[in-house]
């Protein structure tokens, strides 16, 4: 895959649309608006996920305003969390933590792409934490309950935002656009520290009608941004 990706002029111009400049080109002017567009390294590594990615970057070239569905578990994992929880989680995130790699909305979620594996793992990490099995969280969904944590890996497949607009259409739109060949992702370990402290910090309410239960003095929480 790294020939093709290095060899940009294989993509030809996409039509009238774009005035004669590639889809390449197009996103290389838009590079700095990296909230919104995806760069052209950014699409390159995004089209690596399926199994025909000069397909795939051809398509894009011809409807660069439309979503795209990939396949999960080769290049990335999506966690999926209610958006208002993913937003306090992209908080803790970055700063106090490492950051995040891309990250996406898309009906009324946040979708964080993790490192391959993660779907996997984070799960089991959760209950472990008493995040969502046994008699503690039992009693703590009596009390309102946590947002559920949707992991999507091997097997599953995720739609993405446009390369270019999409943020007034109503449809998924990038947070956090890929902007290299080689994005940083976030692991289990990582994301697991992240959604125990957006719990924490949304509770106890200002309003004192949060969603969110009182921590619980008596469960596991390592913060793993100090093993870095």
């Amino acid at each position: 895959m790294t020939a093709w990706l290095n060899d940009e002029t294989t993509l030809q111009a996409g039509a009238a649309p774009h005035h004669g400049a590639g889809l390449l080109a197009l996103l290389r002017q838009r590079a700095g608006d990296r909230a919104a567009h995806v760069t052209a390294a950014g699409a390159a590594w995004l089209a690596g996920a399926s199994s025909c990615p000069r397909s795939t970057l051809s398509r894009w070239e011809s409807h660069p305003r439309s979503p795209g569905v990939l396949p999960c578990g080769s290049l990335f994992d999506i966690v999926s969390v209610p958006a208002l929880f993913g937003r306090r989680m992209l908080e803790q995130l970055w700063a106090e933590g490492p950051g995040s790699g891309p990250v996406a909305t898309h009906r009324g979620r946040t979708l964080l792409f993790a490192s391959p594996g993660t779907a996997q793992r984070l799960p089991s990490l959760l209950a472990w934490e008493e995040w969502g099995t046994g008699p503690a969280a039992g009693s703590r969904r009596q009390r309102g309950g946590l947002p559920p944590v949707l992991c999507h890996g091997t097997g599953d497949a995720v739609t993405v935002p446009p390369l270019t607009g999409g943020a007034d259409t109503g449809g998924p739109r990038w947070v956090v656009a890929p902007g290299t060949r080689t994005p940083w992702l976030p692991g289990p370990d990582v994301l697991l520290w992240a959604c125990v402290r957006a719990g924490r910090s949304a509770a106890p309410s200002t309003t004192g009608n949060s969603i969110f239960p009182p921590a619980d003095a008596g469960a596991n929480v390592y913060d793993v941004s100090r093993r870095r």
